[in-house]
């Protein structure tokens, strides 16, 4: 039997609302700010500490060819351009794509407890990421093979979603949340028997590192810019979708009476979100929590509105990310931890926090 949370209940967004609209745009440049803090942050703050000066003269060197004398040593523009800047962008990628997926998932399924890897995507990107590791299985891909076949494995997964949601006839938030979390369970088992089959530790310690998540293969390229145009595609398509979102939240019935369809806007929402999971889960692994939390402070930021509430969350879990990385850089340094341990001690006790309020609303 499953047990399907609460549902997600959106505030319908009145005409002329002012003070939500001025106070969503406070926070939206508070975090601005924070978020351009915890970049430098990120880049000075590793095994190596960059001091700020030298963080504006490489950045200012390389982005504005600002004219001057080099002041700094070239393994130090090294670890500023090379390693941690992209980075630390690639972190505030994924935090807010995972984010805003999250949100957009708990509006389709109409589930506070939601997140992008209930889809399935996150199982699908691990069993080809095995199958590349383990295997050598490459689909011809190159120096591209992991994140290739993590991506091909989340599409299929998405695929295969989205045809057993949809068996029935109609794509409802219930068979989508039933499908999702079936074809999940089925593809953790096929990634755990390519773990057992391939009969090397090394081989099995690597999977399991790109499991928990990690950013250390970040790098200039394709597959940065490609999480960079995903990513604000999404966030732009959903904060466009916005009063639909709302409606969609509120139930089917209420989003009909609306003018909304609403097995036509999950479907597409299901497109957006599975291409957005799986880009991010290719480049970065699996890192939990962070679709499941921010979304809930946003809301309680800014209220439920989507149109809001979107921009907020994707730099809330930019920030949140970012500062993810940090900490598993620093924690045990040299030596780095993956990311997804951090996020879910810091997601844990939030989902705690947030049954316990489920259950004292419903006593």
């Amino acid at each position: 039997m499953v047990t399907v949370a609460p549902e997600v209940r959106a505030e319908r967004p009145r005409s002329g609302d002012g003070a939500a609209q001025a106070r969503a745009r406070r926070w939206i440049a508070g975090l601005l700010v924070g978020l351009l803090v915890s970049l430098l942050a990120g880049i000075a703050l590793g095994a190596v500490h960059v001091p700020l000066d030298s963080i504006v003269e490489v950045l200012g060197h390389h982005l504005f060819l600002v004219p001057g004398e080099q002041t700094w040593t070239g393994p130090r523009d090294a670890i500023v351009w090379k390693v941690r800047l992209p980075r630390v962008l690639l972190a505030a990628l994924v935090g807010a794509g995972l984010a805003v997926c999250g949100m957009a998932l708990q509006a389709m399924v109409r589930n506070l407890l939601a997140d992008p890897y209930l889809l399935g995507v996150n199982s699908g990107a691990s069993t080809g990421a095995a199958a590349a590791i383990l295997f050598g299985v490459t689909f011809g891909l190159g120096e591209h093979a992991l994140s290739g076949s993590a991506f091909l494995g989340a599409v299929a997964a998405s695929l295969l979603v989205y045809a057993v949601a949809r068996s029935a006839g109609r794509v409802t938030s219930t068979r989508l949340l039933l499908a999702g979390v079936a074809v999940g369970y089925a593809l953790q088992a096929v990634t755990s028997f390519l773990i057992f089959a391939s009969d090397s530790a090394e081989g099995a310690r690597s999977v399991m590192f790109w499991l928990l998540g990690s950013l250390a293969l970040a790098e200039w390229g394709q597959p940065l810019a490609l999480a960079a145009v995903v990513v604000l595609l999404t966030i732009t398509v959903l904060a466009v979708l916005g009063r639909q979102l709302d409606a969609l939240a509120v139930g089917d019935e209420t989003a009909l009476a609306l003018g909304v369809r609403p097995e036509r806007l999950r479907t597409a929402l299901l497109v957006l979100v599975a291409l957005c999971v799986a880009v991010l889960v290719s480049a970065a692994g699996s890192i939990g929590f962070v679709g499941l939390v921010v979304p809930h402070l946003a809301r309680r930021a800014v209220g439920a509105a989507h149109v809001r509430a979107v921009p907020v969350a994707a730099l809330m879990g930019a920030i949140l990310l970012v500062w993810a990385d940090v900490l598993a850089r620093v924690v045990l340094a040299p030596q780095e931890i993956p990311i997804g341990i951090i996020t879910s001690v810091v997601g844990a006790p939030f989902l705690l926090v947030l049954v316990r309020r489920l259950q004292a609303g419903a006593a």
